[in-house]
């Protein structure tokens, strides 16, 4: 039996499946708002990069506002036909009701790193929340990097979030996340409701390689602050490095050592399940900080897969 492919308008489309009851018993109807589904509410972007004249070039492209992307960019000049692409959403950020989809297929051979503008606000949400969902797809011997900005939770937000990524044979793939604690001048500090990401990867033929979950906040229960949690620091970090260009020990070696030079942060690298790469969390005191070991540690995997450290991209 044939299962028919829900078009971009249903919510199947652009709604996570089987999101926990956690989360789904946050929904309500909102009153004084637009509501789930109504237009500006549903943002959505699908890309296709394949290479064409030695370059990855956009080779598909459909985006519904407020998501959207310009042309792609190449200044990396270590991998010139390498495409960097800056997400953006028109609006100021995610709000209660809000249900984004990205779609990234990143074909054989091709390379590209997809970004954000600028990090993403999440607002309170007082009776429903925002998700979004983000497939990434890499072909065989591609690269494919996905380090978007950190996400700033306001005071009572609620955002549900899945990655899910296939990773196709000889493919490097670097997913990224960041969490802020949100407006630290407004005496905010990890007081959002709810902060849940659920991770998975799975091989060219559907195998799942791992899966991992984050959830933080008050609806969540415990204090984040807790040893248990982030144990008084204010940034949380994560990178997965997916690759099999490299033993994963060798890998984890590699990130270690580049940790090293980052005093600041808390910082713990580990082999991922079925030999498929890397995981590192970090825990840092402030933004500046966490970024920096970041992108050491985007650098090192890097140089360590494909020959060639991070470039700058020109962001303040």
């Amino acid at each position: 039996m044939t299962v028919a492919t829900p078009s971009r308008h249903e919510p199947a489309w652009y709604t996570p499946a089987r999101m926990p009851p956690e989360v789904t018993a946050l929904a309500n109807p909102i009153e004084g708002g637009l509501p789930v589904g109504a237009p500006g509410k549903v943002g959505l972007l699908e890309l296709g990069l394949g290479l064409r004249g030695g370059a990855t070039r956009v080779t598909r492209h459909y985006q519904r506002a407020p998501l959207h992307v310009y042309r792609p960019i190449y200044l990396d000049a270590a991998l010139p036909g390498m495409a960097f692409i800056f997400m953006q959403q028109s609006g100021d950020g995610l709000v209660q009701g809000d249900r984004y989809r990205v779609d990234v297929e990143c074909a054989a051979g091709a390379a590209a790193h997809i970004t954000t503008q600028a990090a993403t606000n999440v607002f309170i949400a007082r009776q429903d929340f925002a998700t979004q969902l983000v497939n990434l797809h890499a072909g065989d011997d591609s690269v494919l990097e996905y380090l978007p900005d950190p996400v700033v939770p306001f005071r009572g937000s609620r955002l549900f979030q899945k990655v899910r990524v296939t990773a196709g044979r000889g493919s490097t793939v670097i997913v990224g996340e960041t969490l802020l604690p949100g407006r630290v001048a407004h005496d905010e500090a990890h007081a959002y409701d709810l902060y849940w990401t659920d991770t998975e990867v799975r091989g060219p033929d559907g195998t799942l390689l791992f899966a991992d979950t984050l959830r933080l906040g008050s609806a969540a229960g415990g204090d984040p602050y807790s040893i248990a949690l982030l144990d008084g620091h204010a940034v949380l970090s994560t990178l997965y490095v997916i690759s099999g260009r490299l033993a994963p020990d060798r890998l984890v070696a590699c990130l270690r050592e580049a940790l090293a030079i980052c005093p600041e942060v808390l910082a713990g690298v580990s082999e991922l399940p079925n030999g498929c790469g890397a995981a590192v969390r970090l825990l840092g005191p402030n933004s500046k900080s966490a970024k920096a070991a970041v992108r050491t540690t985007w650098s090192a995997a890097r140089a360590a897969l494909i020959g060639v450290p991070a470039p700058d991209l020109r962001k303040g």
